[in-house]
């Protein structure tokens, strides 16, 4: 049996947000900032949910947290303008 959120053979941890990880750490913003070699601003506007962080930053977030981008949980995704009939004018 296969269970949502588990790959055949392997186990896969759950999903967390950023914030639970540095929390369970103990890394606060400027530590990651340091781990990720990422701008202190654009890690504290991401984990105070201000921000999405790009693919590249979401790379080096979750390399320096042990983890690929497709193990954290990163909040909601901002609607894509192209979807039901949205467009610029």
């Amino acid at each position: 049996m296969l269970v949502v959120g588990e790959a055949k053979g392997a186990t896969m941890a759950a999903t967390r947000t950023v914030q639970e990880i540095c929390l369970e750490r103990g890394i606060d913003a400027r530590r990651l900032a340091e781990l990720a070699g990422v701008d202190g601003r654009r890690v504290a506007d991401v984990l105070l949910g201000h921000r999405s962080p790009s693919p590249e930053e979401r790379d080096a977030i979750a390399g320096s947290l042990g983890r690929t981008r497709d193990q954290i949980d990163w909040g909601p995704k901002p609607p894509d303008p192209h979807v039901n009939g949205s467009s610029p004018s």
